[in-house]
């Protein structure tokens, strides 16, 4: 098994052509509230105040741009390693960020942050939940597509079960119909794992795309 760093892996053909997120919309058949079992606009939209969603791997932002539209005063950040290639009209309260998840942070806290089948293309998927988690505000919620039969030991044994449950001793809980991750309330996190590089030659997972296997080195139990 050949491990690739996080340069290396931008560049591979399964990420650079991932096309699982891009025009995905807020709402209907090949939605946001499909895949998370509710609506990112909806639910912000009962809360007092200003409201503010982050979606990582946003691809072209049309879930953002719509949700716009039903939250005039809220702040709407996506952040994609492709960005949009379609130009269109992006409000001011819409900003779309291209930039690699592997060291991009965002300047506040959200009340909701969004991960559409991103993590399947990405290398320390651990890592980004992580530090996700420290993005929330107080009593904010966390949604990501998750799937932990793709963490693996340096053998390429299956991690599925520890990582599974060292997430949810930090606080996270999985749904496996849906392959969901959600999380409410920022907390700081420490998973035991040290992240070796990524397998871009994984093959398929339960998408049925090509995705990319994360390897790990178990280490001592941290979670804070």
């Amino acid at each position: 098994m050949s491990l690739w760093g996080d340069e290396e892996l931008a560049q591979s053909p399964v990420v650079a052509n991932r096309t699982m997120n891009r025009a995905r919309g807020l709402t209907g058949v090949n939605s946001y509230a499909r895949e998370l079992g509710l609506d990112p606009a909806g639910w912000l939209a009962e809360r007092a105040g200003p409201q503010a969603w982050l979606d990582l791997c946003s691809g072209e932002g049309l879930a953002l741009l719509a949700a716009a539209a039903r939250l005039p005063q809220a702040v709407l950040t996506g952040v994609d390693l492709v960005g949009p290639v379609v130009p269109r009209p992006v409000p001011a309260d819409v900003e779309l960020v291209t930039a690699s998840l592997a060291d991009w942070a965002p300047g506040r806290r959200y009340d909701l942050i969004t991960c559409v089948h991103g993590l399947h293309y990405l290398g320390d998927k651990l890592a980004l939940l992580a530090r996700a988690a420290d993005w929330l505000t107080a009593d904010g919620l966390l949604l990501a597509q998750f799937d932990p039969t793709a963490l693996r030991g340096p053998a390429g044994t299956s991690l599925a079960r520890p990582a599974l449950a060292a997430l949810r001793a930090a606080g996270f809980a999985y749904q496996p119909r849906r392959h969901l991750l959600t999380l409410r309330g920022r907390r700081n996190v420490s998973l035991p794992f040290t992240y070796l590089g990524a397998d871009p030659g994984a093959g398929p997972n339960y998408t049925g795309q090509p995705a990319v296997a994360s390897v790990y080195r178990p280490t001592r139990r941290q979670v804070d």
